[in-house]
């Protein structure tokens, strides 16, 4: 069994977000899926929060009945994607610039989902990761949980000594974000999903993405600004199971957890 412990990174000073401290027997199981198609990973996630959720249900019976609660599990899914656009509940069908016909000359597909946000572009040397993670386990704060994702991943993108982070407003991470900065570009996407207090959907990192299919869509409903990835900025590629082990390394500290690999 693989483990990253919190234990193993630092939030730098300039931080707005304060890593956790560790809670142990706090654990979350990571699954790398590989290249996985979009619609058998959403339904896999789904399945998942479904169990979660039942467990949940469980728990509230047996406090009514002075039983000890089931403890809840928490899941990190690891994958690529083959092309997909998606798009979120309060996205615009319009920021898709590509017809069905479109879509299968480019190797694509399209897919509405029940996250938030806009529309999305997904596809091979894309990390993707979905946290399945009840959030009771954690706390309970939507807020702080998409600062403390973005947070790994700024930490992530340091590590190859890129300056990441935060647009006012705006959901994901950034190069380039400074106000007044004259290119910011995303680097990282995000939309999650939350059912009493339970996650899933998640990010979307950017590592050796083909750039060219961002330019099918407005992504994420933002016209004014660039879309960049790791290989983009350090002019080679990167691979991919170093950042997943970077960034999972990241996560444990800023979660104050114990992410494993059963």
């Amino acid at each position: 069994m693989s483990q990253y412990s919190s234990c193993t990174a630092s939030t730098p000073e300039s931080s707005p977000v304060a890593a956790a401290p560790l809670v142990p027997g706090r654990w979350v199981e990571v699954r790398s899926l590989g290249l996985a198609d979009y619609e058998t990973t959403w339904a896999y996630q789904e399945e998942l929060l479904a169990s979660t959720l039942a467990i949940k249900t469980r728990n509230r019976q047996a406090a009514e009945e002075g039983r000890a609660p089931e403890p809840t599990p928490n899941y990190l899914l690891l994958c690529q994607h083959p092309h997909v656009y998606t798009l979120g509940k309060s996205g615009k069908p319009e920021h898709l610039l590509l017809d069905a016909e479109g879509l299968a000359r480019h190797g694509a597909t399209f897919h509405r989902i029940n996250r938030g946000g806009d529309i999305t572009y997904h596809g091979p040397g894309q990390l993707v990761g979905y946290p399945i993670l009840d959030l009771e386990n954690f706390f309970t704060d939507i807020h702080r949980y998409l600062r403390l994702l973005e947070e790994a991943v700024i930490l992530t993108l340091a590590d190859y000594g890129l300056s990441a982070g935060r647009i006012a407003g705006l959901t994901g991470v950034w190069l380039d974000f400074a106000e007044g900065a004259p290119n910011p570009r995303k680097i990282c996407a995000m939309g999650v999903k939350c059912s009493r207090w339970v996650t899933m959907h998640g990010f979307a990192l950017n590592i050796n993405s083909d750039l060219s299919y961002f330019g099918y869509i407005v992504p994420c409903g933002i016209t004014d600004k660039a879309v960049t990835s790791l290989q983009q900025e350090l002019g080679r590629a990167v691979p991919l199971p170093e950042v997943e082990q970077r960034l999972v390394r990241h996560l444990a500290h800023v979660f104050g957890a114990e992410f494993y690999v059963a």
